[in-house]
Protein backbone atom coordinates (compact mmCIF):
# COMPACT_ATOMS: atom_id res chain seq x y z
CA UNK A 1 0.00 0.00 0.00
CA UNK A 2 2.75 2.45 0.67
CA UNK A 3 4.28 1.78 -2.23
CA UNK A 4 0.86 2.49 -3.94
CA UNK A 5 1.21 6.00 -2.45
CA UNK A 6 4.56 6.63 -3.43
CA UNK A 7 3.70 5.97 -7.04
CA UNK A 8 0.64 8.27 -6.66
CA UNK A 9 2.49 11.19 -5.16
CA UNK A 10 5.10 11.00 -8.30
CA UNK A 11 2.52 11.12 -10.70
CA UNK A 12 0.39 13.81 -8.83
CA UNK A 13 3.44 16.03 -8.30
CA UNK A 14 4.62 15.53 -12.06
CA UNK A 15 0.90 16.55 -13.41
CA UNK A 16 0.44 19.27 -11.93
CA UNK A 17 3.48 20.48 -13.25
CA UNK A 18 2.50 19.92 -16.76
CA UNK A 19 -0.03 23.07 -16.86
CA UNK A 20 2.99 25.50 -15.75
CA UNK A 21 5.45 24.19 -18.26
CA UNK A 22 3.17 23.94 -21.05
CA UNK A 23 2.21 27.33 -20.04
CA UNK A 24 -1.98 26.87 -20.19
CA UNK A 25 -2.93 30.03 -18.62
CA UNK A 26 -1.05 32.75 -20.13
CA UNK A 27 -1.18 36.49 -18.22
CA UNK A 28 -2.50 39.22 -20.23
CA UNK A 29 -0.46 41.10 -22.70
CA UNK A 30 2.05 43.74 -20.98
CA UNK A 31 1.56 47.33 -21.40
CA UNK A 32 3.86 48.76 -19.67
CA UNK A 33 7.27 49.87 -18.99
CA UNK A 34 7.86 48.03 -15.87
CA UNK A 35 5.94 44.59 -16.92
CA UNK A 36 8.82 42.51 -18.65
CA UNK A 37 10.58 42.99 -15.21
CA UNK A 38 7.74 41.33 -13.20
CA UNK A 39 7.20 38.70 -16.08
CA UNK A 40 10.61 37.59 -15.89
CA UNK A 41 10.83 37.57 -11.74
CA UNK A 42 7.51 35.67 -12.11
CA UNK A 43 8.81 33.07 -14.00
CA UNK A 44 12.41 32.77 -12.24
CA UNK A 45 10.02 32.30 -8.90
CA UNK A 46 7.78 29.33 -10.80
CA UNK A 47 10.56 27.91 -11.45
CA UNK A 48 12.45 27.71 -8.63
CA UNK A 49 9.61 27.11 -6.62
CA UNK A 50 8.40 24.50 -8.91
CA UNK A 51 12.04 22.44 -8.97
CA UNK A 52 11.96 22.47 -5.16
CA UNK A 53 8.35 21.21 -4.95
CA UNK A 54 9.11 18.72 -6.58
CA UNK A 55 12.19 17.53 -5.11
CA UNK A 56 10.10 17.58 -2.16
CA UNK A 57 7.43 15.70 -3.19
CA UNK A 58 9.96 12.89 -4.53
CA UNK A 59 12.07 12.96 -1.61
CA UNK A 60 8.79 12.37 0.34
CA UNK A 61 8.12 9.32 -1.89
CA UNK A 62 11.43 7.58 -1.72
CA UNK A 63 11.28 7.28 2.31
CA UNK A 64 7.44 6.57 2.15
CA UNK A 65 8.57 3.73 -1.03
CA UNK A 66 11.99 2.65 1.29
CA UNK A 67 10.41 2.39 4.67
CA UNK A 68 6.58 1.35 3.88
CA UNK A 69 7.11 -2.31 4.97
CA UNK A 70 9.94 -2.28 7.43
CA UNK A 71 10.07 -5.95 8.89
CA UNK A 72 8.76 -6.19 12.86
CA UNK A 73 12.09 -5.89 14.98
CA UNK A 74 14.59 -4.51 12.17
CA UNK A 75 16.79 -1.99 13.41
CA UNK A 76 16.01 1.75 12.54
CA UNK A 77 18.05 3.95 11.18
CA UNK A 78 18.56 7.83 12.31
CA UNK A 79 19.20 10.45 9.92
CA UNK A 80 23.18 11.38 10.02
CA UNK A 81 22.72 14.75 13.01
CA UNK A 82 19.44 13.36 13.66
CA UNK A 83 16.88 16.46 13.95
CA UNK A 84 19.07 19.05 14.72
CA UNK A 85 20.93 18.10 10.93
CA UNK A 86 17.37 18.01 9.18
CA UNK A 87 16.57 21.51 10.81
CA UNK A 88 19.88 23.00 9.61
CA UNK A 89 19.71 21.77 6.26
CA UNK A 90 16.23 22.80 5.62
CA UNK A 91 17.17 26.18 7.03
CA UNK A 92 19.69 26.49 4.66
CA UNK A 93 17.91 25.24 1.86
CA UNK A 94 15.13 27.56 1.95
CA UNK A 95 17.14 30.50 3.19
CA UNK A 96 18.85 30.28 0.14
CA UNK A 97 15.65 30.17 -1.70
CA UNK A 98 14.18 33.35 -0.44
CA UNK A 99 17.99 35.13 -0.63
CA UNK A 100 18.08 33.77 -4.16
CA UNK A 101 14.37 35.26 -4.88
CA UNK A 102 15.46 38.52 -3.65
CA UNK A 103 18.49 38.45 -5.67
CA UNK A 104 16.35 38.14 -8.88
CA UNK A 105 13.96 40.83 -8.26
CA UNK A 106 15.64 43.53 -6.44
CA UNK A 107 15.61 45.28 -9.98
CA UNK A 108 11.94 45.18 -11.04
CA UNK A 109 11.02 46.13 -7.22
CA UNK A 110 13.43 48.87 -7.08
CA UNK A 111 12.35 50.55 -10.56
CA UNK A 112 8.14 50.41 -9.05
CA UNK A 113 9.16 51.32 -5.21
CA UNK A 114 12.34 52.33 -4.69
CA UNK A 115 12.72 54.79 -7.67
CA UNK A 116 10.91 58.10 -7.38
CA UNK A 117 8.37 59.09 -10.24
CA UNK A 118 9.64 61.91 -12.60
CA UNK A 119 8.83 65.48 -11.28
CA UNK A 120 6.64 65.98 -14.44
CA UNK A 121 4.36 62.50 -13.57
CA UNK A 122 0.54 63.30 -13.54
CA UNK A 123 -0.47 63.13 -10.22
CA UNK A 124 -3.91 61.14 -9.54
CA UNK A 125 -5.58 60.12 -6.51
CA UNK A 126 -7.21 56.49 -6.05
CA UNK A 127 -9.93 56.29 -3.18
CA UNK A 128 -11.01 52.58 -1.95
CA UNK A 129 -14.34 51.96 -0.05
CA UNK A 130 -16.48 49.70 0.14
CA UNK A 131 -17.25 49.00 -2.18
CA UNK A 132 -15.70 51.44 -5.35
CA UNK A 133 -12.85 53.05 -6.14
CA UNK A 134 -12.97 57.07 -6.88
CA UNK A 135 -10.69 58.89 -9.09
CA UNK A 136 -9.48 62.71 -8.38
CA UNK A 137 -7.67 64.64 -10.81
CA UNK A 138 -6.60 68.52 -10.28
CA UNK A 139 -8.28 71.25 -12.21
CA UNK A 140 -5.65 73.95 -14.13
CA UNK A 141 -4.04 74.81 -11.12
CA UNK A 142 -2.25 71.52 -10.80
CA UNK A 143 -2.88 71.49 -7.48
CA UNK A 144 -5.20 69.01 -5.29
CA UNK A 145 -7.44 70.57 -2.44
CA UNK A 146 -6.81 69.27 1.15
CA UNK A 147 -9.19 66.43 2.40
CA UNK A 148 -11.50 67.13 5.30
CA UNK A 149 -12.56 63.41 6.11
CA UNK A 150 -15.91 64.58 8.45
CA UNK A 151 -17.02 66.23 5.72
CA UNK A 152 -17.35 62.96 3.00
CA UNK A 153 -20.67 62.28 2.27
CA UNK A 154 -22.09 59.95 -0.36
CA UNK A 155 -25.02 61.52 -0.46
CA UNK A 156 -24.02 64.28 -1.63
CA UNK A 157 -21.37 62.88 -4.03
CA UNK A 158 -18.49 64.75 -1.21
CA UNK A 159 -16.54 61.25 -1.61
CA UNK A 160 -13.47 62.75 -1.09
CA UNK A 161 -14.23 64.91 1.95
CA UNK A 162 -13.56 68.46 -0.35
CA UNK A 163 -14.44 71.87 0.85
CA UNK A 164 -14.34 73.88 -1.47
CA UNK A 165 -15.77 76.92 0.33
CA UNK A 166 -13.00 77.38 2.06
CA UNK A 167 -10.49 75.54 -0.08
CA UNK A 168 -9.78 77.36 -3.35
CA UNK A 169 -7.21 74.31 -4.33
CA UNK A 170 -10.38 72.29 -4.20
CA UNK A 171 -12.54 74.37 -6.56
CA UNK A 172 -11.39 72.93 -10.03
CA UNK A 173 -10.72 69.29 -8.69
CA UNK A 174 -12.39 66.77 -10.60
CA UNK A 175 -13.56 63.57 -9.10
CA UNK A 176 -14.29 60.14 -11.20
CA UNK A 177 -15.88 56.70 -11.18
CA UNK A 178 -13.70 55.34 -13.85
CA UNK A 179 -9.66 56.28 -14.63
CA UNK A 180 -8.25 57.43 -17.97
CA UNK A 181 -4.30 58.10 -18.18
CA UNK A 182 -2.97 59.54 -21.51
CA UNK A 183 -0.43 56.49 -23.03
CA UNK A 184 3.56 56.72 -22.46
CA UNK A 185 2.63 59.06 -19.60
CA UNK A 186 4.14 58.44 -16.34
CA UNK A 187 1.43 58.61 -13.57
CA UNK A 188 1.85 58.78 -10.24
CA UNK A 189 -0.93 57.19 -7.99
CA UNK A 190 -2.13 58.63 -4.85
CA UNK A 191 -3.78 55.63 -2.70
CA UNK A 192 -5.66 55.73 0.26
CA UNK A 193 -8.60 53.36 1.99
CA UNK A 194 -11.33 55.22 3.95
CA UNK A 195 -12.60 51.89 5.33
CA UNK A 196 -10.77 48.93 5.51
CA UNK A 197 -8.31 47.42 3.61
CA UNK A 198 -8.20 46.99 -0.49
CA UNK A 199 -6.36 46.61 -3.12
CA UNK A 200 -6.12 48.22 -6.31
CA UNK A 201 -5.04 45.22 -9.54
CA UNK A 202 -4.52 46.13 -12.71
CA UNK A 203 -3.22 42.50 -14.48
CA UNK A 204 -2.32 43.99 -17.87
CA UNK A 205 0.20 46.66 -15.79
CA UNK A 206 1.25 44.13 -13.83
CA UNK A 207 0.01 46.58 -11.11
CA UNK A 208 -0.88 45.09 -7.68
CA UNK A 209 -0.95 47.46 -4.47
CA UNK A 210 -2.34 47.30 -1.01
CA UNK A 211 -4.58 50.17 0.27
CA UNK A 212 -3.80 50.39 3.75
CA UNK A 213 -6.22 52.23 6.67
CA UNK A 214 -4.70 55.06 7.78
CA UNK A 215 -1.17 55.49 5.44
CA UNK A 216 -1.06 57.42 2.52
CA UNK A 217 0.75 54.85 -0.15
CA UNK A 218 2.64 56.14 -3.33
CA UNK A 219 3.08 53.85 -6.39
CA UNK A 220 4.16 54.90 -10.33
CA UNK A 221 3.93 53.34 -13.42
CA UNK A 222 3.68 54.16 -17.12
CA UNK A 223 1.34 52.37 -19.67
CA UNK A 224 2.43 51.68 -23.09
CA UNK A 225 -0.55 50.65 -25.25
CA UNK A 226 -4.07 52.36 -25.65
CA UNK A 227 -6.55 50.22 -24.39
CA UNK A 228 -9.63 49.57 -21.86
CA UNK A 229 -8.66 47.71 -18.77
CA UNK A 230 -10.33 46.22 -15.38
CA UNK A 231 -9.45 47.56 -11.93
CA UNK A 232 -10.29 44.80 -9.40
CA UNK A 233 -9.62 44.55 -5.26
CA UNK A 234 -7.96 41.36 -4.42
CA UNK A 235 -8.18 42.15 -0.70
CA UNK A 236 -11.13 40.36 0.98
CA UNK A 237 -13.01 43.34 2.20
CA UNK A 238 -16.74 42.43 2.72
CA UNK A 239 -19.66 41.34 1.59
CA UNK A 240 -19.53 43.10 -1.53
CA UNK A 241 -15.77 42.44 -2.35
CA UNK A 242 -16.93 40.46 -5.43
CA UNK A 243 -18.20 43.48 -6.96
CA UNK A 244 -15.77 45.96 -5.84
CA UNK A 245 -13.92 46.83 -9.57
CA UNK A 246 -13.60 50.31 -12.01
CA UNK A 247 -11.86 50.53 -14.90
CA UNK A 248 -8.46 52.22 -16.24
CA UNK A 249 -8.81 53.84 -20.23
CA UNK A 250 -5.64 54.67 -21.68
CA UNK A 251 -6.23 57.69 -24.08
CA UNK A 252 -4.13 59.01 -26.64
CA UNK A 253 -2.79 62.36 -25.23
CA UNK A 254 -5.53 64.45 -27.36
CA UNK A 255 -8.43 61.66 -26.06
CA UNK A 256 -6.82 62.28 -22.45
CA UNK A 257 -7.35 65.95 -22.49
CA UNK A 258 -10.97 66.04 -24.18
CA UNK A 259 -12.03 63.43 -21.48
CA UNK A 260 -10.46 65.54 -18.70
CA UNK A 261 -12.16 68.38 -20.13
CA UNK A 262 -15.67 66.79 -19.85
CA UNK A 263 -15.38 65.07 -16.89
CA UNK A 264 -14.41 69.03 -15.20
CA UNK A 265 -17.77 70.29 -16.73
CA UNK A 266 -19.85 67.35 -15.78
CA UNK A 267 -18.68 68.48 -11.66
Amino acid sequence: MGKILAVTIILIAILSAVPIVMHTWNPPADVSTHGHLIDEQMSETMAEAGIAFLAGQILLAFFIWKFSNVKPGARIKNFPGGAMGLVLAAFLLVGTEVLALGVFGVKAWSQVYFTPPAADAMPVQVQAGQFAFYFRYPGADGKFGPLHPELVNEGTQNLFGLDPDHDPASKDDIVTAEMAIPVNKEVHLLMHSKDVGHSFYVPALRVQQDFVPGLDVSLHFTATKVGKYEIVCTQLCGLGHYNMKAYLEVMSQQDFDSWLKQQAANQ
